[in-house]
């Protein structure tokens, strides 16, 4: 039977007989999508100055690593690194979409940031964003007063060693 899931990281809706492994809007891990009806998601969060401080930060994180695979689904010199980098860019753009909610920001500018023709460069380039992101987003988690913002930055970390690997595998 078909039913309607829900992602409680970036709230957003799934329709299938089964909740998808990964969320495929943000990519979080299937403990954090329920069936929709059950699922209580919200946005509305007070924010410390500390967790302002890191959520801010964390979607200049996002908003920086999507323009940088953006580039990369553009110039790579690999088909199959075009296609992965093209599925990043989206999900980083959906995690810039996370933190801008939680901020209450309606528009945020996208950026354009460098990427190379060779591949394996855009892999370690990858690489390397992918690993400050898990190390940012793992000690914001622990700091932070706000129950919402760790259940984000841990759903996130989880997202962002799976990019990890990504790049791993292809290196």
């Amino acid at each position: 039977m078909v039913k309607l899931w829900r992602c409680i990281i970036c709230g957003d809706p799934y329709i299938g007989e089964n909740p998808p492994k990964n969320c495929p809007f943000c990519g979080a891990h299937v403990s954090n999508i329920m069936e929709a009806k059950d699922a209580y998601v919200t946005f509305d969060v007070a924010l410390t100055d500390k967790d302002r401080t890191n959520v801010e930060h964390a979607l200049e994180v996002e908003i920086s690593n999507a323009g940088f695979y953006t580039c990369a689904a553009t110039k790579t010199d690999d088909e199959e690194s075009r296609l992965l980098f093209k599925a990043l860019a989206k999900v980083e753009s959906e995690h810039a979409s996370i933190w801008k909610k939680i901020l209450k920001i309606k528009e945020i500018k996208e950026k354009e940031e460098t990427c190379f023709v060779e591949n394996r460069k855009n892999l370690e380039e990858s690489h390397r964003r992918e690993e400050k992101a898990i190390a940012f987003y793992r000690e914001a988690s622990k700091t932070s007063d706000s129950e919402r913002i760790r259940q984000i930055f841990d759903a996130l970390v989880e997202v962002e060693t799976d990019h990890l690997h990504l790049s791993e595998e292809r290196l």
